[in-house]
Order: structure tokens, then C-alpha cells, then sequence
């Protein structure tokens, strides 16, 4: 069915500001997970590194299966506020609760901590898929024009990237302010402190933000969507895609708080004697401010050489930078934060890229089929999310077992080559993959002009002609 449109005008800075704060608010969770998820379960919480890897994979499996799900709803959603909006004013409140929840350590034996960690971290899962999912499809609906996407895009992950600055630079201190020498306590405090700055940030991104791209009231069949997506080979690529990205993020960034704590540790630096601690912070720091400053270049580079070339070439310059860690010695602090800096800067851009991309996968299923099933082609990424996140933290947890890893304890050698490989050539196979996978995508951005151009001429001549009776 063919889509009516209003609004085609160019954003305004209020709105791409309001919509990235809502990337804001997931961040302040999901950093925190990336950076310093593993290390929680492991070091603060209590479990063996084999219980965190089948938590991770059970929990996150789970929330694969429910994501099409949310996505298929939120499709034949109808109300005053549009079809993905709503979401993010139902769910605002579950997501804070349940992500503030995830981080606290109960005064349980072994069984009732795993049973408590495997119910909060699988709420917290779910939840983010309700308000995320329907956040993310709001991006296909948000404008009909594939140039102003790539600019929302960006503003959305420059929101992103702040949110991972803001864990960066604030958990740790943080955690030491108000834990008082407890790294149980202080981690519930803080992540309670970032739930609630995140349920503001919902509430702002629900309030500035429209949808301009309007769905006819009739819709098709659950089974007729679900074919149309698995038909929708763009679409297939980049779930792949993603699946190969999140588990390099996940697999790298997940591991750096074991690698400062038991391969560097504390060291003296241009004359300057620094805690493992300190430099873990400041390391996360330098990562987000370069994929800060990354992010906020890449919509007038993207327009200048495309889309899917840019990502090739910044997913394959990635992949060399993060090998290299594998031949650093504990003292090479200089070198490691010039080599996370490079990372950064160069990995940043990509996933505001690969957004940018879904959103013109939902065109090209509107251009194909003549439905259009925007929340369900935007389940792909948090799809994809959840299972490079779950095959992430599943690896890291099985190799840290199979290096013989112990929490708190002086690592063996084999142990510490484990962290060493986890911080370099393993996350790489996701980050090789991704830089190839590109080859197979076939919607430049001269393919997507001419497509956008065909769905505004099909959007007008229904708009224009009779109603039937």
C-alpha cells in the first residue's frame, strides 16, 4: 500500500536535537553494559566467567525472538501520536526502573544472585527493545528525504556517542563517590542516577519529535511483512552486518576493564604515576571524544563519496588499528591511547551510516512491495544489536574460562594472552567481516535518489487520485 506524506521540509535543529536525545537515554544503559557489563558480573556481582557467557546468550536470545515482534506491532500501531512515538511515552518508565535494577547486587547465595541476574538482565532487554525498536523506526517516518535521514542519523549518534562520554568520564568516579569503598553500592546508585537522567531525555525526545511519513490505514498480514523483509536483500545484509559489528564492539570494549586492571595495570606515564583505574577512565574518555568528533563529520563526507564506500573503508582501517593492540606491552600506555583514539575516530562514524542505511532498506521495501513496514525493517538493528551483543559477551565470558581467568587475582600468562587477544585479533573477525559485507549491498546513493524520486511521484499521484467508494 502506498504511504501518504506531509512535512517534507528540512528538519529543524530542535527536532534532530530532540530525536538524538532519546539515542541519549539508551546510551547512558547500553555503554554502561558495553563498558563495563562483563566486568560487573564478573568482578562486582559475583558470577563465574562460563555463568555470565549463558547468562548473556539465554537472556539475549530471548530478546532476538521478541524484537520482530515489537517490531511487527508497532507497524499496526494507530494513535494521536503516530505509530513508533507512543512507545517511547510507555515504556519510558519500565526502562528506568528495569536498567537500574540490572545493577543492583542482592544480599542472595549463589542460586538467588543467578536467578535475580538472569530475570533483571532479561527485563531490561525486553524493555529496551519496546521503546528502542519504535525510537529507531521513528527515523524511517521522521522525513520522506534519504539526505535529511543521513543528517538525523548523525545528530542520533553524536546524542549516542555523548551518552558513552558521559560513562566514560563519570562511572568509575562515581562509583567510588557514592559506593564509599562498596563497588556493589556504587554501582546501583550511579546506574539508578543515569536511569532517571535518561527518563527526562525520553520524555524530551517524545516531545520535539513528529512523524511525516504516514502509512494508510490498511495493512497487510504479520506473514506478508515477515516475507517482505526476508525477501529484502539490503535488508539481509545489513542484519548481518550488524550482527558482525556489535560483536567487535562488544568483544573489544567489553574487555578493557579486565585488560587495564590485569595486563597494564598501574604504570608511570611521562613522568606521571597512574592507577590502572585512572587510565581505564581516561582511556574510555579519549575513545568517546573521538567518536565524537568522528560522528559530527561523517553526513558531508558520506554525501561526498557515499554511504556504503565511506563504511568499507572505516570498518577495514579498524581492523588494522585494533590488531595492533595484540603486540603492545603493558608499558606502552602513550601508544595504546594513540591507537584507541584512531579506533575510535575511524569506528564512530559507522553506525550512524549503518542507520542511515536501514532507513533507506524501509524505502526500498516500500519501492519494492508498495508496503511499507518500517518498525519491522528496523527490528533488524536492534535484532542485529542484540545478537552481536550476544555473541560478544558469550565469547568473552568462554575465553576468559578458557584462559583460565579468576576475578580478583594476579592473572596467569595464558590468562593474560586471553585478554590480549580479546582486545585485538578476536573482535578484528567481526570487523573484517563487516568491511566486506558492504560489497553485496547494492543501494548507493544514486540507486536512492532515483528510488526516493519514485516513491515521491507514487506517494503524490495517491494523494491526488479519487477516493474509491
Amino acid at each position: 500500500m502506498s504511504t501518504t506524506t506531509t512535512d517534507t521540509e528540512k528538519l529543524s535543529f530542535k527536532e534532530k536535537t530532540g530525536y538524538a536525545l532519546g539515542d541519549t537515554a539508551s546510551n547512558l544503559f547500553w555503554m554502561t553494559f558495553v563498558f563495563f557489563g562483563s566486568f560487573f558480573y564478573t568482578d562486582v556481582f559475583g558470577l563465574r566467567p562460563e555463568q555470565m557467557a549463558t547468562l548473556f546468550f539465554v537472556t539475549r536470545i530471548i530478546d532476538t525472538v521478541f524484537d520482530p515482534i515489537v517490531g511487527m506491532v508497532a507497524d499496526r500501531t494507530n494513535t494521536r501520536w503516530g505509530k513508533f512515538r507512543p512507545y517511547i511515552l510507555w515504556f519510558v518508565v519500565p526502562f528506568g526502573v528495569c536498567g537500574a535494577l540490572a545493577f543492583i547486587t542482592p544480599p542472595f547465595g549463589g542460586t538467588g544472585k543467578l536467578i535475580y541476574a538472569y530475570i533483571t538482565y532479561g527485563l531490561i532487554g525486553l524493555v529496551y527493545s519496546a521503546i528502542n525498536l519504535p525510537y529507531s523506526a521513528l527515523m524511517g517516518v521522521i522525513s520522506p528525504s534519504s539526505e535529511e535521514r543521513t543528517k538525523v542519523s548523525s545528530f542520533r549518534f553524536v546524542g549516542a556517542y555523548s551518552a558513552g562520554l558521559v560513562v566514560s568520564l563519570c562511572t568509575l568516579p562515581l562509583v567510588k563517590l557514592f559506593g564509599g569503598g562498596s563497588q556493589q553500592l556504587g554501582f546501583a546508585i550511579t546506574v539508578s542516577l543515569y536511569a532517571f537522567l535518561g527518563m527526562v531525555m525520553w520524555v524530551v525526545c517524545f516531545s520535539t519529535t513528529k512523524e511525516r511519513v504516514v502509512p494508510k490505514a490498511s495493512q497487510s498480514s504479520f506473514l506478508r511483512d515477515l516475507g517482505d523483509v526476508v525477501t529484502n536483500v539490503p535488508w539481509l545484509i545489513l542484519f548481518v552486518l550488524g550482527i558482525a559489528t556489535l560483536s567487535y564492539v562488544s568483544i573489544r570494549n567489553g574487555c578493557f576493564a579486565y585488560y587495564f586492571k590485569y595486563y597494564v595495570g598501574n604504570q608511570t606515564v611521562l613522568g606521571f604515576d597512574l592507577t590502572a583505574e585512572g587510565m581505564l577512565g581516561a582511556f574510555f574518555v579519549a575513545g568517546s571524544l573521538s567518536t565524537l568528533l568522528g560522528t559530527s563529520m561523517v553526513a558531508p563526507i558520506a554525501k561526498r563519496v557515499g554511504k556504503r564506500q565511506l563504511y568499507m573503508v572505516m570498518m577495514a582501517l579498524a581492523s588494522v588499528v585494533t590488531i595492533a593492540f595484540y603486540f603492545l606491552d603493558p608499558q606502552d600506555v602513550v601508544l595504546m591511547f594513540v591507537l584507541q583514539i584512531l579506533a575510535n575516530l575511524i569506528m564512530g562514524p559507522t553506525a550512524a551510516l549503518v542507520y542511515a542505511m536501514y532507513a533507506d532498506a524501509s524505502d526500498y521495501s516500500e519501492w519494492k512491495t508498495g508496503r511499507r513496514s518500517t518498525g519491522l525493517v528496523f527490528a533488524a538493528s536492534s535484532f542485529a544489536q542484540k545478537m552481536g551483543w550476544t555473541v560478544g559477551g558469550a565469547v568473552t565470558g568462554l575465553i576468559l574460562s578458557s584462559f583460565g581467568y579468576q576475578a580478583g587475582v594476579a592473572q596467569s600468562a595464558g590468562s593474560l594472552t586471553g585478554l590480549k587477544l580479546l582486545v585485538s585479533f578476536i573482535p578484528a573477525v567481526g570487523s573484517v567481516i563487516a568491511a566486506l559485507l558492504p560489497l553485496l549491498y547494492s543501494l548507493d546513493d544514486k540507486r536512492m535518489q532515483q528510488i526516493e524520486k519514485e516513491l515521491a511521484e507514487r506517494r503524490a499521484a495517491a494523494e491526488s487520485a479519487p477516493a474509491q467508494a
